[in-house]
């Protein structure tokens, strides 16, 4: 598998985001906190091809006391499932986080991939909830 992770200029999230997260789905694809100078983006290139995303922020949830960032908008093309590669983009995003001592990583996990972060080492915390227009939702966390 021809697989590079690299990182990327926020533009570059947003035609996977819209196609992949928000498709019929009117909800914005731009993340306030996208140009912060503390977040950066993920890209999978598979053959040359951008086929997956994540965004990394520096972010407060009360749950957790730590240094934390949250991963938003990750996602992979549908023709690249079951390769491997969204394990790929995060597993590279919890390494550069650790080198840069963040402690603790959380996300709001769609119910339907929550099995792919628990696959991960993340675990549930809390009661599930509704995003509108969205569905089941999950608080997820993974200690670095």
């Amino acid at each position: 598998m021809d697989t590079v992770i690299k990182k990327i200029k926020t533009e570059d999230t947003y035609l996977i985001r819209k196609e992949v997260l928000r498709k019929g789905i009117d909800l914005p694809y731009k993340f306030v906190g996208d140009f912060d100078d503390e977040t950066y983006h993920l890209g999978a290139f598979f053959n040359d091809k951008q086929v997956g995303i994540v965004t990394l922020m520096k972010s407060e949830n009360n749950n957790f006391v730590d240094n934390q960032y949250q991963l938003r908008g990750m996602a992979t093309l549908t023709e690249v499932r079951g390769k491997g590669i969204g394990k790929q983009i995060v597993n590279e995003a919890l390494f550069l986080l650790r080198n840069d001592g963040v402690t603790t990583l959380w996300c709001n996990a769609r119910e339907e991939a929550s099995s792919f972060y628990k696959g991960l080492g993340f675990n549930i915390v809390g009661e599930s909830f509704i995003v509108e227009k969205v569905g089941v939702h999950y608080v997820m966390t993974i200690d670095l």
